[in-house]
């Protein structure tokens, strides 16, 4: 987030004040058709002007909203609420900067120098060489920058607005000035807004304030003359911005462009975004092999200086060299399978915001989960009532509808033919904001339930029945929402205030000193006290959430009602999913907010809570200090009670003992655990903008089973990327060694330039990227968490680097000296070891896709890409061979048959050892394995 000094935001009022004075004395001149054009106003404009009167300026409407034509009408002619992206560089642009590399640079010298002395066969084939190298390396460029731009559009902001007199649920890019925007917490402020509603309205505007204390909103106007001193106004909700606290509603003034985000966006278009860790850690390789491949090069220059020969030679070939051996694509590569790899994760709901978080998810080996949503379908269903004198109530149907049944003693009651049962439906219908409309839920789940069963009792029109005066809402740390009402037929009569109250039933009985028996107040006593929660207690082990139910006149007279146990079954799947990652040695804490007996019935049933675990509630969280709480974490499997606050703390904990731990969070004040955690997990449906904000990867269906795809993508990442280092490094080294080798014991040079250039394009090409979009092995989510600190070159990775090297050199090597017995080099012998070479890397390519498994159990047809890609490979090496204008490029010559199939039977040694010393390896880790004794904590 960036953020905005005052000063900078006074100029920015100033300079839009001046622009709005001057457009309303241009519509002056020019009559209303100007005025219907505007259509906007500015932030200081909007704030000194009362909510009716921006209103009326704005021909808008606040309850009923715009009408749909008009709406479109208003798009077109402000656009969509979005920023224009920087302009982007043409492509003919974009390629032709990939000339400006140092090494492309000094070969096109060397093709000027070739043109000088008269070789013009060299000029032309050095020149298509580099065309070719230029073009992949564009194209790969071009792939990376796509791939990154599809991330940034992932999670397309939405918004609650009203249109033809209906809220709606739509994307934000799609408002216009004069809509009315409907803001709960949570929610990101799509537009600038001139507020008319607010309700204990605090917005978080760091963004353009740099402080942290949120902003209290107001819908009253602002002086004039105090106007141009303020940063933000108490009037307008600004966009991008995040409501911390009640709700409101608002008029959109300003869009995109024309919002005050416009000049901040601007700033943050200039900041570049930081590369992950393994970027960096790859452009480093990079850089060290750049290092050490320039100092060999330079010896076997100097060699071949010595040897007497040719400058010009040994130059082009130093360079070829040099572009060939160098890994300047590895980073790129990187990029590239991240990319892919996240995009993957989206087609399996999960949407990972930054590249980094990749790299985290293979390394998480504890999940901290919340209870409602993801481990279970949040789903709410009132399936039993228990009021305050006694009487017991069972319901049924499931869904957010009128469908099912209240039954007493298994007679089905409805409307008031129960006052104790009608007293519990009225209190959860009227303290509650969600909203049913044709079977869909609008609202909080829990309160959708509550809905649910006042239409299955007829009751479901009482909230009309009252007038909505004030409202505490729901909090995390409360655990408790009351609203203050007055009956509609005594309006004006005087009355008295009526207060409903629902929440946590520990937390209800504390604010009540009265209980409904029978129609009448009694005192509530301890013995009273003890009864609900003994039954309480009996809903809880059946696995069903308590919820708590209040009247009175006043906060300080409440009478106690009764409860409802709500059903919110597990999801399917999640059990499955929680066993495979004990058994990846992760671990599993679930953190809610519901009771004791509530929380370890569910986690019992998933699994999670087993003998000898413990389970610790909110308050005892909050009275140890981190290092006491680490030291028995590993113990606890169920938080219950918790609030965020302590969730934060419960991240601590974790990472004083080095463990990397993922957080789910849906609410606001989730927001700073989220971003604690190493990784924040956030819910697409359920979770607040605020959370999704503060969170590294998103579920798009709230459900814990795609965490656990999530995990398997990361690591599995992870491994391909180590198959394409392998690949990369193999080909690279062979490359250098060959012509080193060739060089020291005075042999003529086996590759030309051309010919190095182009087992380049095949080591940075589409065999080496396809490499990195290997299909997910399965048993890979059954490997235990990467360490952190672990490096991407590994002692069995470097093994298998040199072995598939020293393979490749050696057997090239014999090649080129068995076609060299008459001492001559033609062009066959230059084709065969050049053939050979290639061979040897596309065998090479197929035994990195895997680096423990074999080829025959992975199967050779499951990943698609790779079979293009080397098929791609090997047809373009037959033209080099047999075309001839590429002929005369690359300096080669026709082979017969029985040339390819010697060469295939000698280059598939590389693959031969290399599925001989995986199975040798397999069966010693299994041999190991079973002497290993089992280890495993639970952390």
């Amino acid at each position: 987030m960036v953020s905005v000094d005052n000063s900078h935001t006074v100029d920015l009022h100033l300079r839009q004040s001046h622009t709005v004075d001057k457009s309303e004395n241009q519509s002056s001149d020019n009559g209303e058709t100007q005025v219907s054009k505007m259509q906007f106003f500015t932030a200081l404009k909007a704030a000194t002007l009362t909510s009716d009167e921006a209103i009326e300026r704005l021909q808008a409407s606040p309850h009923e909203g715009l009408a749909t034509q008009e709406a479109e009408r208003r798009l077109k002619v402000h656009g969509h609420n979005e920023f224009e992206i920087a302009k982007e560089e043409p492509l003919w642009k974009k390629y032709l900067d990939q000339f400006k590399d140092p090494l492309i640079m000094l070969l096109l010298a060397s093709a000027v120098v070739s043109i000088v002395m008269g070789q013009f066969d060299d000029a032309i084939s050095i020149t298509a060489a580099i065309t070719i190298v230029v073009t992949v390396a564009f194209v790969q460029e071009y792939r990376s920058e796509k791939s990154l731009e599809k991330l940034s559009k992932l999670v397309p902001p939405t918004c609650h607005c009203v249109r033809d007199g209906k809220l709606f649920d739509f994307l934000a890019r799609n408002l216009v000035p004069g809509d009315t925007v409907h803001l709960n917490v949570g929610d990101r402020v799509p537009a600038d807004m001139r507020l008319f509603e607010a309700t204990d309205l605090a917005i978080d505007e760091s963004s353009f304030t740099g402080e942290t204390k949120s902003s209290s909103k107001n819908i009253q106007r602002e002086d004039p003359s105090n106007g141009r001193k303020r940063a933000t106004f108490r009037n307008i909700a600004y966009m991008g911005t995040l409501v911390r606290c009640g709700h409101g509603k608002g008029v959109v003034i300003g869009t995109g462009e024309n919002s005050q985000f416009g000049d901040v966006f601007k700033m943050m278009q200039a900041e570049e975004a930081p590369k992950t860790p393994l970027q960096k850690s790859m452009g480093q390789l990079g850089t060290q092999l750049s290092f050490y491949s320039f100092c060999i090069i330079g010896c076997i220059m100097f060699l071949g200086w010595i040897q007497n020969r040719k400058l010009l030679d040994m130059f082009t070939i130093g360079v070829s060299l040099a572009v060939a051996a160098i890994p300047e694509g590895l980073p790129i590569v990187v990029t590239v399978t991240l990319a892919l790899g996240v995009m993957r994760m989206a087609t399996r709901n999960a949407i990972v915001k930054k590249l980094p978080c990749v790299e985290t998810l293979g390394c998480v080996n504890v999940i901290c989960s919340d209870k409602t949503g993801t481990l279970t379908k949040n789903e709410m269903t009132v399936i039993s009532m228990y009021t305050s004198d006694g009487i017991r109530a069972e319901v049924t149907g499931v869904g957010y509808n009128g469908s099912g049944y209240v039954t007493v003693d298994k007679e089905v009651i409805s409307g008031y033919q129960n006052p104790s049962i009608a007293r519990i439906i009225e209190v959860g219908c009227v303290c509650n904001n969600a909203r049913i409309r044709d079977g869909l839920l609008y609202g909080q789940p829990t309160e959708g339930a509550l809905l649910a069963v006042s239409m299955k009792m007829g009751l479901d029109h009482l909230r009309g029945n009252y007038i909505h005066l004030s409202e505490q809402p729901f909090s995390s740390d409360t655990k408790w929402m009351s609203v203050q009402c007055k009956a509609k037929q005594r309006q004006g009569s005087g009355d008295e205030h009526i207060v409903f109250v629902k929440g946590a039933l520990e937390k209800i009985l504390g604010m009540c000193k009265y209980y409904n028996n029978w129609g009448t107040e009694e005192p509530l006593t301890q013995k009273q006290c003890g009864l609900y929660i003994e039954e309480a207690w009996q809903m809880g082990t059946a696995g069903l959430r308590v919820i708590a139910m209040a009247v009175g006149r006043s906060m300080d007279s409440l009478s106690f009602t009764g409860f409802v146990g709500i059903l919110d079954p597990p999801r399917p799947g999640v059990t499955e999913s929680i066993d495979t990652l004990y058994g990846s040695q992760v671990a599993l804490k679930m953190v809610t907010g519901d009771s004791k007996e509530t929380a370890i019935a569910i986690a019992s049933r998933l699994g999670i809570y087993a003998q000898g675990s413990r389970a610790l509630s909110g308050e005892d969280v909050e009275d140890l200090d981190i290092m006491k709480l680490s030291g028995i974490i590993h113990q606890v499997s169920v938080f219950y009670r918790a609030s965020p606050r302590h969730k934060l703390k419960i991240v601590k904990a974790l990472q004083a003992n080095g463990l990397v731990v993922g957080m789910t969070g849906d609410g606001v004040n989730d927001a700073v655990a989220l971003k604690t955690a190493d990784i924040g997990i956030a819910m697409g449906k359920t979770g607040t903008d605020v959370s999704k904000e503060a969170a590294d990867m998103i579920l798009v269906n709230d459900d814990f089973v795609t965490i656990m795809a999530a995990i398997e993508e990361g690591k599995a990442i992870f491994y391909n990327i180590k198959n394409f280092v392998r690949f990369q490094l193999s080909t690279s080294i062979a490359a250098l060694s060959l012509i080193a080798l060739s060089t020291l014991l005075q042999f003529p040079n086996p590759l030309n330039a051309m010919q190095i250039l182009w087992i380049n394009i095949i080591m940075d090409g589409p065999p080496a990227q396809s490499l990195g979009v290997e299909p997910v092995d399965k048993d890979v989510i059954r490997q235990p968490p990467r360490r952190v600190k672990d490096p991407m070159i590994t002692r069995p990775l470097i093994i298998n680097v040199i072995m598939s090297a020293c393979i490749i050199v050696c057997g090239t090597l014999w090649v080129f000296w068995r076609e060299m017995q008459d001492n001559i080099i033609t062009p066959r012998d230059t084709t065969m070891t050049f053939t050979c070479f290639v061979f040897f890397d596309m065998f090479n390519a197929l035994s990195s896709r895997s680096q423990t498994k074999s080829i025959f159990s992975i199967g050779f047809f499951t990943n698609r890409m790779f079979l293009y890609a080397v098929g791609g490979s090997i047809m373009g090496q037959m033209m080099v061979i047999y075309f001839p204008p590429l002929q005369r490029v690359f300096q080669t010559e026709a082979l017969s048959i029985f040339d390819l199939i010697f060469l295939i039977m000698l280059t598939s040694s590389v693959f031969v050892v290399s599925e001989i010393k995986k199975l040798v390896q397999r069966k010693l880790d299994r041999r190991y394995a079973l002497n290993m004794p089992y280890d495993f904590e639970y952390v």
